[in-house]
């Protein structure tokens, strides 16, 4: 369980770097989601 969470909170805190996921500029969801795919794709380049 630990594991899991602490991948997840590692996760998460490295998606904070993206600026515009932490203060998240985009109000409406589609676009906020997109905001969070292309940070996720960035992180796995």
């Amino acid at each position: 369980m630990y594991k899991r969470r602490h991948k997840v909170e590692c996760r998460i805190g490295l998606l904070k770097q993206a600026r515009g996921v932490a203060t998240r500029y985009d109000k409406l969801a589609v676009r906020y989601e997109a905001t969070v795919q292309l940070a996720l794709i960035r992180q796995a380049l």
